[in-house]
């Protein structure tokens, strides 16, 4: 079954998370994705372990297999005239380019966007950076952990009397990716209506500011700084984590009636009536005495027991799972999200299945996240026409590397 990106070829000059995170969609939803790696070493991600997969030369990095499952990998040596002819000509017969390196360092090898526009008019081109194409940051190199931190995002993540901290998960890439991915998307659209391809300046700390969303919005609104609160909410209560007899829940309740429901489950329905707990609004400013009361009466049963019971009344609330117990959970089987690709070193590489549920072109994971330079003997043959002498002479001059 084509995919609902089938046809679109997509040269990725990226590395790490953010650019490959986007491929990865791409590739999921149909597209050819050709993943430009140094030869030799590859991807950073490639070493970055432990956890791998496998062992000596077939051990893989769970970050890499994270990533890049649907594409070709090709090894080319940037650094060499020959190299950067061959992403040349890759790049002319592509619609998409995606690539994070540091602003203009592309230019030198004549595989920037405006060198690559004039080739290919139809182009689209993507840069990922830390801090965008201008301003005074541009030159600076862009991490995850440094934009959670300049963002904001650290400053209103951890206790009230913590530090600072960061996301479990490296947020601001993922979320990048996906900018970059709508970004790239339409401008598929534009250029197939016009013709005209178009660069897209994608810049991490934009893509942080922008998903900060209510955070936001409220130091625009009040001209001051959201605070702290651990696991509660700035403006919602109770929304936070609770003990139990034998553990922690969350409940998250969004509005007045859940809030009645929850009373009546945990037998104190004269708390919905209390005109300091009887709004959203009074919540909110009363939350501390609130969650005093609320944390007696939770500790009164188990987490299964309380869980059972606020499903039944349909009051929202949840365990709090390891990354294992998120597997194992019903719905999680259910909904297919552990998968397994193929691999050429591994056999099966395992995976997590994308969360766009097309019902007539779904994503598909007929490629696993490729060896290095698997590809680069057939993708120089089927896209730029080369024989087997050619390709020959490429690799004993150590233009390219990988299988020929």
């Amino acid at each position: 079954m084509a995919g609902a990106l089938d046809g679109v070829r997509v040269l990725d000059l990226s590395r790490v998370l953010a650019g490959p995170w986007a491929t990865q969609i791409l590739a999921d939803l149909g597209a050819e994705v050709i993943k430009v790696e140094r030869p030799g070493e590859g991807d950073d991600t490639r070493a970055w372990g432990p956890p791998f997969v496998g062992e000596g030369e077939d051990r893989q990095s769970a970050y890499f297999l994270s990533a890049n499952r649907g594409k070709r990998s090709i090894c080319v040596d940037l650094a060499a005239p020959e190299g950067q002819g061959i992403v040349r000509r890759l790049a002319q017969r592509a619609d998409v380019v995606v690539e994070n390196f540091k602003v203009g360092a592309l230019a030198r090898y004549g595989l920037d966007w405006e060198s690559l526009c004039l080739l290919n008019p139809r182009l689209v081109y993507c840069s990922i950076t830390g801090f965008g194409q201008d301003g005074p940051y541009a030159q600076r190199p862009g991490y995850d952990f440094l934009i959670q931190a300049m963002g904001g995002l650290m400053s209103v993540t951890g206790a009230p009397d913590g530090p600072p901290m960061k996301a479990g998960v490296a947020l601001v890439d993922i979320l990048t990716g996906l900018y970059a991915c709508n970004g790239i998307q339409a401008a598929l659209r534009h250029r197939d209506r016009t013709g005209q391809g178009q660069r897209i300046d994608i810049a991490l700390l934009d893509c942080l500011m922008a998903s900060m969303a209510n955070q936001a919005l409220s130091t625009l609104v009040t001209g001051q700084d959201p605070p702290r609160l651990g696991n509660a909410h700035p403006s919602i209560a109770p929304y936070d984590v609770f003990p139990t007899a034998d553990g922690h829940l969350i409940l998250a309740v969004g509005n007045d009636g859940q809030f009645a429901r929850l009373c009546q489950v945990l037998g104190a329905p004269e708390l919905a009536s209390d005109p300091a707990f009887a709004t959203n609004a009074a919540r909110a400013v009363n939350r501390p005495v609130l969650t005093e009361r609320l944390n007696a009466l939770l500790a009164a049963r188990t987490c299964a027991d309380w869980l059972a019971r606020l499903e039944a009344a349909n009051v929202p609330a949840g365990p709090i799972n390891g990354l294992s117990a998120a597997f194992d959970d019903p719905q999680t089987k259910a909904r297919g999200l552990r998968i397994e690709v193929p691999h050429a070193r591994l056999g099966k590489a395992p995976g997590v299945a994308s969360p766009l549920r097309l019902s007539t072109t779904p994503p598909a994971y007929e490629r696993g996240p490729p060896v290095l330079g698997q590809d680069t003997g057939a993708v120089l043959g089927e896209i730029l026409g080369l024989d087997a002498a050619e390709i020959a002479a490429l690799f004993v001059a150590g233009v390219v590397a990988g299988t020929r």
